[in-house]
């Protein structure tokens, strides 16, 4: 018997009632990193530790499916398992739910708690779980969870809601002191919301490196005078040993009927379902008197059926605010996106067919269908190639994982790289010097093998460790402490320094000279292209906007906003060169919109204040938790 079974026994105003809510409503109201148990796991075997709070493979595959299938939602058929593995999808997750454990054991940590009654207060609010003011019943609710992909029982769903609770319970304590003073507020909200129209000239500094040179008595005044930023930084040597996927890939053979398989059991992926593409004229309900709304609406609608323009009738009635300004247009959409009560009626309707009131949790709506298209299936032959590389990068993938975790057994010293190298047929290489944030040599970028490079003593081995191109195992073979070069030794670099100054010294100058003429001239534009250059024009942007051919420019905002309409700058330096600017128009922030949005905003800039000091807080606090991540599972969890 789940909780809601015992809550209902006690509560004679649950009502049943017909239809179905939308699945959507459910992923979107119950945070993502909560979907990460299940009891349909496939396998027990342990990724992660938390605090002794364990990850299992089928935690993870869970998660997993729901995000790839959120993705696919999103973006379709674009959107593949395999391009999601190259972004390091496995590793977002899996530091998804490292941070959901640690965040639950800080809260056990500190004694916070969440009783039957929050956890059900909680289920019965969630508007997925509601219709015309009440709960949907035990048959439905549990009916929704099954529905889902992956499905979920009640007692796992109630298990996350509780883990949900607790970590706002968490996050509550520990940044519900946070406020903004109202000075702060306005600024905040002034600096982000008063915008400019600017004409701009921008002077690149790389149009004068021709024109210059840097002379050894300048390259040594300039080394002299900023020795440290010239400093060369600690450096360490590797010997190590590569599992190439890559290679193995190459040699991987992935039989028709493999393919056959992963093609049906993923079908999905290669479909396009049904969509239709409409318009609706919403009119809400909350907080107002029904039948008014509902007369209202009938007129609407009678107008609508009448001839009348319907995006002119949705422009000026609709209460959508995202829809209302493209004339009620909602795009192109599958089933299960809106409500079950619109989903019902506009996939039975037939281009150009305007229904009659539809009545959902939001108001009343009338629709008008724009277009269908049927949905397609992309044939094998059309994706065999794709699935060929996908499965074979996979397998490659496993092998390598399943090879460098025997090796991990074996290679114990550094001797150990060139008796397992043999045995497998592989080749042990040995790095240059490289910095910490530096690729190392035949790697390329590998943050792991990097850092752990940092952390090991003369001879130390380590592995497995993630690279770019697989599996590494290394050994500390040299080290280089920082020192501060001789000039020779960073001649060239020296002298790039000094002729990109002297390139930026002549762009300012060039833009002293212009801003002069540009002044004083009567049309800013043609004054510019006199003088060979090109005035460009801005939207109205805020601060911290990109600006044409400069890209975000703290200075270049410094000026604009204190500058009055009309005015013209003075050179402005950039980190590419200089600019001149013209104040075109302004648009700051009016004293009724400041008002009407004060609570709101106040709302999101504390939000975004308590997002920061809580990832702050738990950064520290992971710090003195015991976690411990098996890579090679992960890896076998993820192919």
């Amino acid at each position: 018997m789940t909780m809601l079974d015992r809550m209902r026994r006690h509560r004679d105003w649950l009502k049943w009632s017909l239809g179905l809510v939308c699945v959507a409503f459910v992923l979107f109201y119950i945070p993502d990193f909560l979907r990460g148990t299940g009891a349909d796991a496939a396998s027990s075997d342990t990724i992660a530790k938390v605090e002794g709070q364990e990850i299992t493979s089928g935690d993870f595959r869970r998660t997993y499916q729901a995000q790839l299938q959120s993705y696919r939602s999103a973006y379709g058929n674009n959107m593949s398992e395999q391009l999601l593995k190259q972004l390091g999808i496995e590793q977002q997750i899996l530091q998804q739910m490292v941070d959901e454990r640690a965040a639950l054991a800080e809260a056990d940590r500190l004694g916070i708690d969440v009783s039957d009654e929050e956890v059900r207060q909680r289920i019965f609010a969630t508007p997925a779980f509601q219709e015309n003011g009440g709960f949907i019943g035990e048959t439905r609710y549990q009916q929704l969870l099954r529905m889902q992909r992956p499905p979920m029982t009640a007692a796992e769903f109630e298990d996350n809601v509780r883990k949900s609770l607790k970590v706002q319970k968490l996050r509550s304590s520990l940044t519900d002191w946070l406020s903004v003073t109202d000075k702060e507020l306005e600024q905040e909200y002034r600096r982000r919301n008063d915008k400019v129209k600017l004409a701009v000239v921008n002077i690149p500094a790389d149009t004068f490196r021709t024109q210059v040179t840097a002379t050894d008595p300048e390259i040594a005044s300039h080394f002299a005078a900023h020795t440290a930023d010239f400093k060369i930084p600690e450096k360490r040597k590797i010997r190590y040993l590569l599992i190439d996927v890559d290679a193995m890939r190459a040699k991987v053979v992935v039989p028709p009927a493999d393919i056959e398989r992963a093609y049906n059991n993923n079908s999905e992926q290669y479909s396009t379902p049904e969509q239709v593409r409409a318009s609706h004229i919403l009119l809400k309900t909350e907080g107002k008197d029904d039948a008014t709304v509902k007369a209202k609406a009938e007129e609407l609608l009678k107008q609508a059926k009448a001839g009348a323009d319907f995006s002119e009738l949705a422009k000026k009635n609709s209460e959508d605010e995202a829809s209302a300004k493209n004339g009620g247009d909602l795009d192109y959409f599958g089933r299960g996106r809106m409500v079950p009560e619109f989903d019902q009626v506009v996939f039975a309707m037939q281009p150009g067919q305007i229904s009659d009131l539809v009545k959902t949790q939001y108001g009343y709506h009338v629709i008008k269908l724009v277009d269908k298209k049927a949905g397609t299936t992309r044939p094998l032959a059309e994706v065999r190639q794709q699935l060929t590389d996908q499965l074979a990068y996979e397998r490659a993938q496993a092998q390598a994982a399943d090879l460098s975790q025997n090796l991990e057994k074996q290679i114990k010293k550094p001797a150990d790289l060139d008796t397992a190298a043999k045995a497998q047929g592989l080749i042990v290489q040995e790095s240059g010097f490289f910095a910490k944030d530096e690729p190392i040599l035949g790697l390329g970028p590998s943050p792991e093998a990097a850092n752990r490079a940092f952390e090991m003593k003369l001879n130390d081995v380590a592995g497995p460790l993630r690279a770019s191109r697989g599996f590494v195992f290394e050994t500390l073979l040299n080290t280089q402490a920082p020192y501060v070069p001789k000039l020779d030794e960073v001649k060239e670099r020296v002298r790039e320094a000094v002729i990109k100054q002297k390139a930026r010294d002549l762009s300012t100058q060039k833009a002293a000279e212009i801003a002069a003429k540009l002044k004083s001239a009567p049309d800013f534009e043609k004054a510019a292209k006199a003088a060979g250059l090109e005035a460009k024009t801005t939207e109205l942007i805020a601060q911290d906007a990109p600006i044409p051919d400069i890209g975000v420019a703290p200075a270049v905002d410094d000026v604009a906003f204190k500058l009055a309409v009309g005015a013209v700058s003075d050179p402005i330096a950039t980190d590419t060169g200089a600019a001149v600017i013209k104040v075109l128009e302004k648009k700051q922030v009016t004293p009724e919109e400041w008002t009407s949005s004060k609570d709101r905003f106040r709302e999101e800039l504390l939000a975004d204040r308590r997002n920061r000091f809580f990832s702050s807080y738990m950064a520290k606090a992971k710090l003195k938790m015991k976690i411990d991540v098996n890579r090679e599972a992960l890896q076998r969890a993820a192919s």
